[in-house]
């Protein structure tokens, strides 16, 4: 089951880059819990949203705040129903034309072949100086 759940996370990444978000909000439960460690008031990517329409939500400000020149995931660990993932990505603030860079850990929790949280720990002081300009 491991292999499956990585295999799986690796088609979620995949679409990321071909801007199919559709493909990736496909594949999570109706009562997904999608969240980045940090506050709303800090960058509007952070927080939580919930269930698909809020996933749709979280790529929609992504798109809307965010230019990526990098998005790599780098390493998979499967464990039980997760996956951590370990990468580096390197964007542009749109609103402050400001660079960001950073090392992150992605966490995926699947049931029965669908991703039913995930959780992203990145530099929110990084994130929140760059949207502040």
């Amino acid at each position: 089951m491991s292999e499956a759940n990585v295999d799986l996370i690796k088609s979620m990444y995949a679409a990321f880059g071909r801007g199919d978000i559709a493909t990736i909000v496909n594949t999570v439960t109706p009562d997904i819990s999608w969240g980045v460690t940090g506050r709303k008031s800090d960058f509007p990517t952070l927080g939580t949203w919930k269930g698909p329409a809020g996933v749709q939500g979280f790529f929609a400000s992504v798109a809307e705040h965010l230019d990526f020149s990098e998005f790599t995931p780098k390493e998979f660990y499967p464990s039980g129903d997760k996956v951590f993932v370990l990468g580096r990505y390197a964007m542009t603030v749109k609103k402050t034309g400001l660079p960001m860079a950073s090392d992150w850990c992605h966490i995926f929790t699947i049931r029965e072949g669908r991703v039913t949280a995930f959780h992203e720990f990145t530099d929110t002081a990084q994130v929140a100086e760059a949207y502040r300009g």
